[in-house]
């Protein structure tokens, strides 16, 4: 198994490659995921659609979403070893000043979202370094520009999953034991005929306190954003061109919000009140700018960086006028081609109109930084997507199991196919069912091994945020490192059924087999349960 069985035999424009598992997708679960295959020694494939692995960290360019303990406990070793990897990367490798230097938890942009906002760039180097020694020793081949197009089933197993090369329409196929779906919008699950769930379920089925009234809405998910960078360059004019559809999110004002989408105008989630923003800190509003700052030029030497750095994944460039899964391509494409329009009319009226505290209108100095994105648009490579197809799973995660409001103990519940932990609010943005924020809060909670085991398909796992959850519940483990989580854990549940013989519900459902299984995991450094539980 430790051997790489790669093999290559192309047939026309058809090529197929083996492996002991395949990862389609290398977004943070894929990434992870890849990363426990490796370790545990088995040879992996992993897909990735864009130029960058590392999904949220990277081409969505999403800094870290993580709960407030998440600097002692509350995350597996590898992600620990990733964060500290990127403060290593800014230590070693950029002017700081002393002060920043020796600071413990370094955080490179000191912005308002997290305890370590950081370039996209910076994570990327860390995270290929992370694989290097498996990418090196040709155990792990990663395929990028790469999607899911097609797979093979023989009774409840998948036997090949057909992947297109983005540039050149070339076909791979990969034969492997295991697949692991880690795509963003959960892809492979309806190519495989995996049994999904997608959008919001109903009262009647989930009994979730915040579900929908009357009938399930499948086509009812979050919105997404197609995120930016941007510096500020204060004298300098760096007003893009005219976006195609500025005119009309300009004019742009759903039902349920407060004022057009373009302006300092929001909501706070959990209140649903309105609230004004600013763009830049010195006045009594919230600042834009400060929340995902990823650069702050304080913690490097004057003049190093001519301004600071913001990733912008506002509330003013959620894209929910339609969803981008389970539509027609041409439906999906015009989506995403208005998500960008979005997001570039929220810049061009950053730059041109947006009211300033002096009375006057536009910051010119606004400067997309394309580079730190790493395209010609300017706009992230991918949209950070936060609902995705989801299995129908061995078990399901309810709002009931996690939420503050369920648990008068003041405890989420106690799984005991525990194979991680995580932490974050249910948060859940405006979909496109023109429907609010849900915001409510949550407890520290585990990740139960049957959340990610499907109920028919026996070689197919799920590597992010496509497991066993709802649409609320999803809400809360979509985050960063609850999706690394996830991803690891797959990872780690393929190859130990590869060792054993066994399918992951066998690992679940034999008691034995589950303790050996968790045991091997707090050995990798998996936490399985918290060591405290507090309300978020």
């Amino acid at each position: 198994m430790g051997a790489t069985t790669s093999e290559t035999n192309t047939v026309h424009n058809q090529q197929e490659m083996r492996a002991d598992i395949a990862i389609i997708g290398g977004g943070t679960g894929g990434f992870a995921a890849a990363l426990a295959a490796a370790k545990s020694g088995k040879s992996v494939i992993m897909t990735e659609e864009t130029e960058w692995i590392g999904g949220q960290l990277t081409s969505q360019a999403v800094p870290p979403d993580e709960h407030p303990w998440i600097e002692q406990f509350g995350c597996t070793r590898t992600y620990r070893q990733f964060r500290d990897g990127v403060r290593d990367y800014y230590r070693r490798h950029f002017p700081l000043t002393a002060e920043a230097q020796a600071r413990v938890h370094l955080n490179p942009g000191n912005g308002g979202v997290s305890r370590l906002c950081h370039e996209p760039r910076a994570a990327l180097a860390v995270l290929k370094d992370m694989l290097a020694p498996y990418v090196h020793s040709g155990r792990l081949q990663i395929l990028y520009r790469h999607r899911a197009a097609s797979a093979v089933l023989e009774g409840n197993n998948v036997r090949q999953v057909i992947v297109r090369n983005l540039l050149t329409d070339d076909l791979v196929t990969l034969t492997a034991a295991y697949f692991l779906d880690a795509t963003e919008c959960g892809d492979v699950l309806p190519l495989a005929g995996a049994e999904y769930v997608t959008g919001a379920e109903s009262f009647s089925q989930t009994g979730e306190p915040h579900a929908v009234e009357g009938a399930a809405l499948p086509q009812d998910m979050q919105g997404f954003t197609h995120c930016f960078a941007m510096d500020y360059v204060e004298g300098e004019d760096h007003t893009i061109e005219r976006p195609e559809r500025y005119d009309f999110w300009r004019a742009y004002k759903a039902d349920f919000w407060p004022d057009r989408l373009l302006s300092w105008t929001g909501v706070r989630p959990h209140t649903l009140e309105a609230v004004n923003y600013e763009l830049f800190e010195g006045t009594e509003r919230y600042s834009l700018f400060y929340y995902r700052r990823i650069i702050d030029a304080a913690n490097f030497e004057k003049g190093f960086y001519p301004g600071s750095i913001t990733l912008v994944n506002w509330p003013q460039n959620d894209y929910w006028i339609g969803s981008v899964i389970d539509v027609s391509e041409s439906e999906r494409e015009q989506h995403l081609w208005d998500a960008k329009q979005l997001s570039l009319s929220l810049l061009y009226w950053l730059q041109t109109e947006a009211p300033r505290p002096d009375g006057g209108h536009g910051y010119p100095g606004l400067r997309l930084r394309k580079d730190v994105v790493g395209t010609e648009d300017g706009l992230a490579m991918y949209p950070y997507i936060r609902e995705s197809r989801r299995i129908k799973a061995e078990f399901t995660v309810l709002e009931q199991h996690v939420s503050a409001a369920c648990r008068p103990d003041g405890k989420a519940e106690t799984f005991d196919d525990s194979v991680g932990i995580g932490c974050y609010r249910i948060d859940l943005h405006p979909s496109t069912g023109n429907r609010h924020y849900i915001d409510i809060s949550s407890l520290p909670f585990q990740i139960p091994l049957g959340s990610l085991i499907p109920v028919r398909i026996n070689n197919l796992l799920p590597a992010c945020k496509n497991l066993g959850v709802t649409h609320i519940t999803n809400g809360c483990y979509r985050l960063h490192p609850v999706e690394w989580n996830i991803g690891e854990a797959a990872g780690f549940l393929a190859s130990h059924c590869i060792d054993r013989g066994l399918l992951p519900r066998e690992v679940r459902n034999q008691q034995p087999e589950l303790r050996e299984f968790q045991r091997k995991l707090t050995n990798d450094g998996i936490e399985l349960t918290w060591p405290s539980i507090h309300s978020v």
